[in-house]
């Protein structure tokens, strides 16, 4: 073979290589805390005339903290229509993605120029032209960065985003960047007599928190042991496993009214979830060798204290594996798509990770829908 042939040809093999996707950046972006405790004081007891059944939800929904850039004793939103929430969620959501992309990039390293593809994560809010093509100009991403938006898809969407950006990591060879930005405090609903019989609403007032998340997925990243022998946080994105159970697809929903969206959750879905957990779990970590016992980390996503105990009873977990997701409850509430990548960032910050350690996140949401994602640290 000439050689001038052979070198060609051998570029080309390099450039159609599969490549490893690998986190390495992330950032977040709050709005100011809310008290749990001086929400239901100051509004919502007053709101739901000191129902004791409400009380009972706020109070005991696992959150102490959350944050919101409505703060519903200064702002009642409650009677807003759709078309201003919506205006106000594109001036609140900018400023917090602009802050967790930079906070992502600067972790990873990276520069906006070096972005391949962006993602956009929300189900909170809608505009086009929206943030993706906005923070991606105020930036500073090429104008031959790729874009694309995820909308409507609630908790778990995170996950089916992250996978799409490690399928183009690995073919294309280049960075790419996911945001999350969720402000479900712009969608309190309206008050009134059956408001107070409405369980599943109060559920939606008690537990959801505002928060906007990035990460960084790079390609063939190599990253050095720590002296105590962890790494810094790199994990490679392995695998990913979804099932969804169309039979319940109505006891979770997510539905554009004329006052914003509203939510409807059911107590069933933590039962329904418990049905299909540990097969779809023991499924991903079966096709790598991997056992329950094996996994390092665990970044489940904690709808409600509820979902988590169910899950760590059907796969045997200890307090301690799911105290990350416990604790992101607690001081942030449940922040939709945002809080998978929020557990994954706790886990990555405060256990010791060791090179080769696998760590699952996984997340739930309408449809039923479970998604879970293998990582390994790298």
């Amino acid at each position: 073979m000439p050689k001038a042939t052979a070198t060609a040809t051998a570029t080309a093999t390099a450039a159609n290589r599969m490549h490893t996707a690998v986190l390495t950046g992330q950032g977040t972006a709050f709005p100011p805390p809310m008290g749990q405790q001086a929400l239901w004081d100051d509004v919502f007891a007053r709101r739901y005339n000191g129902n004791q059944t409400a009380r009972r939800i706020f109070l005991g929904c696992g959150v102490s903290t959350r944050h919101g850039v409505i703060d519903p004793r200064v702002e009642d939103v409650s009677e807003w229509t759709t078309g201003t929430r919506m205006r106000r969620y594109v001036t609140a959501a900018h400023p917090l993605g602009r802050e967790a992309v930079l906070g992502a990039l600067t972790d990873a390293g990276l520069h906006p120029a070096d972005v391949g593809l962006f993602v956009v994560v929300s189900c909170t809010g809608y505009a086009t032209p929206g943030l993706d093509i906005a923070l991606a100009a105020e930036l500073g991403m090429p104008p031959t960065t790729q874009r694309l938006f995820i909308g409507h898809m609630g908790c778990y969407a995170a996950l089916p985003a992250l996978s799409t950006a490690t399928d183009y990591v690995r073919v294309q060879g280049r960075p790419a960047v996911v945001l999350c930005v969720e402000l479900p405090s712009l969608h309190v609903q309206p008050f009134g007599p059956r408001a107070e019989r409405d369980v599943e609403q109060i559920v939606a007032h008690a537990l959801f928190g505002d928060a906007a998340c990035a990460v960084v997925l790079e390609p063939d990243v190599a990253l050095e042991p720590d002296v105590h022998g962890g790494v810094h946080g790199g994990l490679e994105v392995v695998d990913t496993e979804a099932v969804t159970d169309p039979a319940s697809a109505s006891l979770m929903t997510w539905t554009v009214t004329d006052h914003g969206f509203r939510m409807s959750l059911s107590a069933k879905v933590p039962d329904v979830l418990a049905l299909h957990v540990e097969k779809a779990t023991r499924a991903l970590l079966g096709r790598h060798g991997l056992d329950v016992d094996d996994i390092a980390g665990w970044a489940i996503h904690p709808g409600g204290p509820r979902i988590v105990n169910v899950v760590a009873e059907k796969l045997g977990l200890r307090a301690d594996q799911t105290a990350a997701s416990q604790e992101i409850l607690d001081t942030r509430g449940n922040c939709s798509s945002a809080t998978v990548p929020l557990v994954l960032q706790q886990i990555r910050q405060n256990r010791q990770l060791r090179p080769g350690d696998p760590v699952v996140a996984m997340a739930f949401g309408p449809g039923l829908t479970l998604w879970n994602v293998l990582l390994k640290a790298r």
